[in-house]
């Protein structure tokens, strides 16, 4: 049985906690935090669990095979490097880092230590994207021409990163799976209307390599929660709306056809309204299935979907849109 400790239990990190206190094939041994009455919540859903002040505590425990991170985003790259350098697998929120340079070394830390490294796209795991994927992989619909997403609500008003860096990992880990594709270059910009340089709007446009365009809007500064994907193809398009109670994901059968052969202007283009279809998706909980397969990929020695590879893919796409935004929206080349 996997014998895990989570580090970090305030308002992100006791979702954790309550996950892998139910799950199967596995024990949570430890939770930590510096806040007593954080770490005495998190006691309260792992009663067995010891209660700790921190990471080091934790990984003085031999038991520990793996440690969950929901540690502030400054501090993931710094502690994931400890808990791979101390032999055990590790669990981290997103973003990987705050620097491409610093998740290319907890990259090449898990692989020197030969250890799992996970990163916390939890989206990848929704079974609406899920869906989603399989459409996109089976041709259903079409050639892809643009996707936008949108995630803006009134808060939570963070000091310590902008929106891009708080909102934007979800985003453009769902951009990167659904198109299998890498960026060439980004552009965004941005507003700072609360706090000074901490940017509460962002805008964020990226070219694939496919010729596919993708716009992703950020803010915590916004009338109304939205949270919407929007893949338009050739022949169908999608639209993803995590905010829905029921009807998650609709897809359009709607497109504009060009016919092989036409005479008049007229003729050339034709728009074609087909039906909407609402499937019915079997929904459980994102963050339930993703410590899951943490939990699948440890017993069967396998590479999660969201490794390191695809944490520091996220990261290059946020550093190189953090320069841009810097820089009043001039477009950024993606290594």
């Amino acid at each position: 049985m996997i014998k895990i400790a989570v580090v970090g239990t305030g308002g992100w990190g006791i979702n954790h906690v309550r996950a892998f206190a139910r799950a199967r094939d596995v024990q949570l041994v430890a939770v930590a935090d510096r806040a007593e009455g954080a770490v005495n919540r998190a006691g309260g859903f792992a009663p067995a669990a010891r209660k700790l002040r921190d990471l080091d505590e934790v990984l003085a425990l031999p038991e520990v095979d793996a440690v969950v991170l929901a540690t502030p985003a400054d501090r993931h790259a710094m502690h994931a490097q400890q808990v791979l350098a101390a032999g055990k697998h590790v669990f981290v929120e997103k973003p990987l880092a705050l620097s491409s340079a610093d998740a290319e070394q907890v990259v090449a830390a898990a692989e020197r230590a030969k250890r799992t490294l996970m990163v916390g796209h939890i989206m990848l795991y929704h079974p609406v994207v899920e869906r989603m994927k399989a459409m996109i992989k089976s041709g259903e619909l079409g050639w892809l021409l643009y996707l936008y997403a949108v995630r803006v609500n009134l808060g939570t008003v963070r000091r310590d990163e902008n929106a891009l860096w708080s909102l934007g990992p979800h985003d453009a880990s769902i951009l990167l799976h659904l198109l299998d594709d890498q960026p060439q270059t980004v552009s965004a910009r941005g507003g700072a209307y609360l706090q000074k340089n901490i940017h509460d709007v962002v805008f964020v446009n990226l070219q694939f390599k496919s010729g596919v365009m993708a716009q992703i809007q950020l803010s915590w500064l916004d009338p109304r929660k939205e949270r919407r994907v929007t893949v338009v193809g050739s022949r169908k398009m999608l639209e993803f709306d995590d905010v829905h109670p029921v009807e998650k994901l609709r897809i359009y059968d709607k497109g504009v056809e060009r016919p092989p052969a036409f005479s008049e202007f007229s003729e050339f283009l034709s728009i074609r309204n087909g039906d909407i279809h609402i499937p019915q998706v079997p929904l459980a909980e994102p963050l339930e299935l993703e410590c899951r397969h943490f939990i699948e990929c440890l017993n069967a020695n396998r590479r999660p979907l969201s490794d390191g590879s695809s944490g520091l893919q996220v990261v290059r796409i946020l550093e190189a849109a953090q320069r841009s935004l810097v820089d009043n929206g001039v477009p950024v080349p993606i290594s």
